[in-house]
């Protein structure tokens, strides 16, 4: 496979550390992984992970595997596979091998009946609830379990017998023997094989137990070559454990594990197992829902891969933990779309306006720049007759001082148009305004030069009789408070309940109104963006949108007060 220039990372510890061990001989080459858990989508968090090993690589002439660590059948599908898969190649990164944790359960297995051959594995017959109340705290050690004296034939006989079959889901398990007084608790005699009468998705029946992810992890690492093991700073505490598989399994590789502070975004939830509550809860309408932080969100919201690569390169790769504003995130988007989004006009709210002495039955065709910082992007033609529709809020009949757009017997200027006076207002029976009546000054046409007055309000418009109906989906964060969550396998009776996160769900986080657009936005394809003056960028929505019934998405708004720190 052809190896592609991502970029550099900025100063960090890892190009740190890698730059020695090649200059002092330690390693002749680099190889990184990126190893996601195929049992839910990839988020932000995720992004970061993958352009950390990808460039870091990259930059020292080394590759990049993308490898599955699919060890629990019960919750991994061949769906967050290819999801995966799609994800990592948006974002613009190629693998050099597709590895998956699976291909390796026979050399997994082999090392576990080694470890119970060198007297460091035992089957322990103790409920999960057991094993967890006999751990031992913080500051209390843990105690033996009755089984951990078992010898060694008993335990290859009863381990042997595990992955025949013979045994129920969690009537049995396989420990590695380390020691239950270690002050950390990841070396108390962890779990390293359990029962899973589970079909799954890369080798259907054959197994029926199943490796923990953490004894897992080296091992593959191990028979990869892996060089760097990357991960961020949750696994710090794993790492003992990371070496010991290693050292006591004698594989002939010795990878190293790293850890780096982990990407964490304002109000963006990074737990696959909360994302996946919302979504088998229907708060949202699947992984790619706009408001997702998932990548296939932010992709169908209309973000860029540019923009995603240029924020994390911004975020920097350190130890330290912390949450990111969203609004870095939003500025990089804005910054990468402003010179490639056309700008046209949209009116999400309409008023109508009857310009009563323009011609009736009469239109014409005026220029428009598609993109004022961006002449290269050219004009376009956009219709303009008697009837327009405007925004409702650029009207007001009892207006406060200082406001400038359209109220009675004031003159604004109508973008890419003409100066239009207000003369009277139409109202329905309940005193609602339904329309304005104006008239215009056909001297003050954009692009020819007149300087007679000067209006102080500028505002938009689209031509109602070749207007385009639109939807427009307006979207705020998804969840009122940052997630802190950390990732990784855990007991089913250690994970954090994430129920009650559900009440932090923001009902109002998608608005949903309809409008107009300019006529030439009837045949906008899927991910076409745009710039609607005023109102911010906006994607066309790959899945609802439909030609002669665009559907937006909008991406971001046009303003923010946040500034990138100096250099």
């Amino acid at each position: 496979m052809i190896r592609v220039t991502h970029g550099t990372t900025p100063p960090n510890f890892i190009k740190n550390i890698i730059t020695e061990d090649l200059k002092s001989g330690k390693l002749n080459k680099v190889i990184t992984r990126f190893p996601p858990e195929p049992n839910g989508y990839l988020h932000i968090g995720h992004a970061k992970a993958i352009w950390v090993n990808f460039t870091l690589a990259d930059e020292f002439g080394g590759r990049t595997n993308l490898r599955f660590d699919d060890t629990n059948p019960t919750k991994e599908d061949v769906e967050y596979v290819n999801s995966i898969k799609e994800d990592v190649k948006w974002l613009g990164f190629e693998w050099e091998e597709l590895h998956f944790a699976s291909d390796y359960f026979e050399e997994m297995y082999n090392r576990a009946v080694l470890l119970i051959k060198k007297g460091k594995a035992y089957v322990d017959d103790q409920t999960a609830e057991q094993i967890r109340e006999t751990r031992g705290t913080l500051t209390e050690p843990g105690a033996n379990s009755p089984f951990r004296d078992r010898s060694v034939e008993e335990n290859l006989d009863l381990f042997t017998r595990m992955r025949a079959g013979e045994f129920k889901n969690g009537e049995k398990v396989l420990r590695a023997k380390i020691d239950m007084a270690s002050p950390n608790i990841n070396l108390r005699d962890p779990v390293i094989y359990r029962i899973s009468h589970a079909k799954h998705h890369n080798t259907g029946d054959a197994w029926c137990i199943y490796p923990m992810y953490a004894y897992a992890h080296p091992l593959e690492d191990a028979i990869e070559g892996v060089t760097h093991s990357l991960c961020t700073i949750e696994f710090e505490d794993q790492r003992p454990f990371y070496d010991w598989v290693i050292a006591e399994t004698e594989v002939e590789a010795e990878p190293h594990q790293y850890e780096f502070g982990r990407l964490n975004v304002e109000t963006m939830v990074t737990s696959k197992r909360k994302l996946k509550l919302l979504v088998d809860e229907g708060y949202v309408d699947g992984w790619d829902d706009p408001r997702m932080p998932t990548i296939s969100g932010l992709r169908r919201r209309g973000y860029t891969p540019e923009a995603i690569k240029n924020f994390v390169f911004e975020a920097g790769i350190s130890k330290a933990q912390g949450t990111v504003d969203l609004a870095m995130l939003e500025h990089f988007i804005r910054e990468d779309l402003k010179m490639k989004a056309p700008r046209t006009m949209a009116v999400l709210d309409p008023l109508k306006v009857v310009i009563t002495n323009y011609p009736e039955g009469q239109s014409e065709m005026l220029e428009a720049e598609n993109n004022s910082e961006n002449p290269e992007m050219g004009s376009r033609q956009i219709p303009f007759s008697r009837e327009i529709y405007i925004e409702r809020e650029d009207f007001m009949e009892n207006p406060p001082s200082k406001y400038f757009r359209l109220f009675p017997s004031n003159e604004v200027r109508l973008k890419h148009a003409y100066f239009i006076k207000c003369n009277e207002v139409i109202k329905d029976a309940e005193g609602n305004v339904v329309e304005i009546h104006c008239t215009y000054d056909p001297e003050t046409k954009s692009g020819t030069g007149f300087t007679g007055r000067k209006v102080k309000g500028t505002i938009h418009w689209v031509d109602a009789a070749s207007a385009v109906p639109a939807e427009f989906r307006l979207y705020e964060p998804l969840i009122s408070s940052a997630d802190d969550e950390e990732e990784g396998e855990a007991e089913e009776s250690e994970k954090v309940e994430v129920k009650s996160f559900l009440d932090q769900v923001n009902p109002n986080s998608l608005e949903i109104v309809k409008g107009f657009v300019e006529p030439q936005l009837a045949e906008a394809k899927p991910h076409d963006k745009f710039q609607f003056f005023r109102h911010g960028y906006f994607n066309v929505d790959p899945k609802v949108s439909k030609p002669g019934a665009p559907v937006f998405n909008r991406i971001v708004s046009l303003k923010s007060s946040f500034q990138l720190p100096k250099q």
